[in-house]
């Protein structure tokens, strides 16, 4: 086939065949038309199968978006309120301008919108995206009703505590204790426990025997910095007040509660911060109120004297045979020794199971168990709830793997004095010195005193 030109002097082979080279080059003529229309290569002669493929993007997609929308074409066409005031429409908009133009919270931004993209104020206003702030700037009303939720969620609990706090304060049994001697490092608090009988005939009522002993001496300490520490005093300790010696089990009888607290000051060299003093039928009701405590012991017993009857090994036991078990020495190798290391175990046993989760986790159970504590103990009068839990937190970590326990160091264990009898005579600078590390928490965990002494030799 022959090869001619127009008269414009373009190829005559048909639009689809010309040469890619040729797409780029336009005759003079041409370029002054295209020009008059529209400063875009997109409006060239070429046909629209043909354009570059980011040309044919921008012609389809203004058709595509009011297609989805619903909005007539000549509407999606509508200028953009773009800053450099460019013929590309809306949906051609760079994202930072189209943000820019929906943002308003005011009057005055939504007018000037409206004049740039040439719509009404209305329009823009409904297309602009909620905020939390209101149209004068202020915060919408739903995070008011949060705070105020929140303010009384607190106050509720607030007043729960106070409620509790109130109701533990107003059931202690206070009694007057503590001694006026000046304060020493760390805290410390004297447990006791008592022999006095009451109505309820546990252990005997007090008829059968009158008066009372402290059968239980238990010094917890906890430092500033350090291990906590449960120590036992022997209840046959020899102690001297007002000149005359005696075992010092017999001095809060015949001196008073706060001559106890002294002659315990005395043997650690430490101010006693606090006591707690519980009864045997106290004991019995609180083990009960827990369902029972798990002890061990290593010998079958049958003892008359304390009625415990125990067959060698760990058994979980209610409160009649916590109390037997507490009370037991005439049938332990041991004696008043053996009992004072099983008076700590059914002690930490307690402590380990009031703080455990299936007690706590039961209101009825924690209930049931603040009852029958605090009929069965008294305290001085600085006691509140918050020390009586700090004494709870102590107890736990000193029979823990990383506390300190034991009893106290002994020159002679049966001392025999005209008028006392048999006493256990303890090696006071020793002791001194064991409560001073004590205090301060340089001591090691493990078992201290004499009798730790002895198992080891």
């Amino acid at each position: 086939m022959a090869r001619g030109t127009d008269g414009d002097g373009a190829q005559g082979n048909p639009p689809s065949f010309i040469p890619t080279g040729t797409h780029r080059h336009t005759p003079a003529s041409a370029q002054s038309r295209s020009s008059s229309a529209s400063p875009s290569r997109a409006d060239s002669d070429q046909p629209a199968a043909y354009r570059p493929l980011r040309q044919r993007r921008r012609s389809t997609t203004g058709r595509t978006t009011a297609r989805k929308s619903g909005i007539p074409a000549a509407a999606s066409a509508a200028p953009s309120p773009s800053r450099a005031g460019s013929d590309q429409p809306a949906a051609y908009t760079p994202l930072r301008q189209r943000r820019r133009s929906t943002t308003g919270s005011s009057r005055n931004a939504t007018r000037t919108t409206a004049r740039k993209s040439g719509t009404t104020a209305a329009a823009v206003v409904s297309n602009t995206p909620r905020t939390p702030e209101d149209a004068n700037g202020k915060p919408r009303k739903h995070h008011h009703r949060i705070l105020i939720t929140l303010v009384i969620l607190v106050l509720a609990i607030a007043l729960t505590l106070f409620g509790c706090w109130n109701w533990v304060n107003g059931q202690l049994d206070k009694g007057d204790w503590l001694t006026d001697k000046s304060d020493t490092v760390g805290t410390s608090w004297l447990i006791l426990g008592s022999d006095e009988r009451d109505s309820s005939g546990i252990g005997g009522t007090e008829s059968d025997t009158p008066g009372f002993r402290t059968d239980t001496i238990l010094v917890l300490t906890k430092p500033v910095h350090g291990n906590s520490s449960l120590v036992s005093i022997p209840r046959d300790s020899l102690v001297k007040y007002d000149g005359d010696y005696m075992k010092i089990n017999a001095v809060s009888e015949l001196y008073g509660k706060s001559s106890l607290v002294g002659a315990v000051e005395d043997i650690t060299g430490q101010k006693i911060d606090h006591v707690a003093q519980i009864k045997f039928s106290g004991l019995n009701n609180v083990v009960n109120a827990l369902g029972g405590v798990r002890l061990c012991y290593d010998h079958d017993v049958d003892d008359p004297y304390s009625g415990m009857k125990w067959q060698s090994g760990c058994h979980t036991v209610d409160g009649g045979s916590a109390l037997a078990f507490s009370r037991m020495r005439y049938s332990d190798p041991q004696g008043d020794f053996g009992r004072a290391a099983r008076q700590r175990q059914l002690i930490g046993a307690i402590m380990s199971k009031a703080l455990s989760s299936s007690t706590l986790g039961s209101p009825s159970k924690v209930k049931g168990l603040a009852q029958a504590t605090l009929k069965a103990v008294q305290v001085d009068r600085r006691t509140n709830p918050a020390t009586l839990l700090s004494m709870a937190r102590a107890f736990k970590s000193a029979t823990g793997k990383q506390g300190i326990t034991g009893s106290v160091y002994w020159t002679d264990p049966e001392y025999y004095v005209d008028g006392v009898g048999s006493a256990v005579l303890l090696d006071d600078a020793r002791n001194q010195g064991l409560f001073d590390d004590l205090a301060h928490g340089v001591h090691k965990p493990g078992t201290v005193g004499t009798a730790a002494e002895n198992v080891t030799q």
